[in-house]
């Protein structure tokens, strides 16, 4: 989460092999653990729907570089952050390419 969260649920099968009650899925499903509403919950499990969440990062443009990737040309490349941030994907992809395809020294 934005403010450093981590959020994790975990329900362990009832000994008796009783159905789950209401009370433990409004635990998991509110603040304790999930933190979303029961109709955002559904809508999720449902139809794949993301909760929105206040502060959640914004998404990832689809043509951004991996971080491992930017990592290689700042270290092994010796390029500016300048210089990566306005590479394309493929622009970045060719030139490690063209590196790894060198002989070693």
């Amino acid at each position: 989460m934005a403010d450093g969260r981590i959020l994790r649920t975990r329900i362990s099968r009832p000994a008796d092999n009783t159905t789950y009650g209401p009370a433990l899925w409004s635990a998991v499903i509110g603040a304790h653990q999930l933190d979303v509403s029961e109709q955002n919950f559904w809508a999720c499990v449902d139809r794949g729907l993301k909760p929105s969440r206040p502060g959640a990062s914004p998404p990832v443009p689809p043509q951004a570089l991996p971080a491992d990737l930017v990592h290689q040309l700042l270290s092994k490349l010796k390029l500016s952050e300048a210089e990566v941030a306005n590479l394309s994907r493929q622009q970045a992809l060719d030139l490690m390419a063209a590196y790894w395809s060198k002989p070693i020294e």
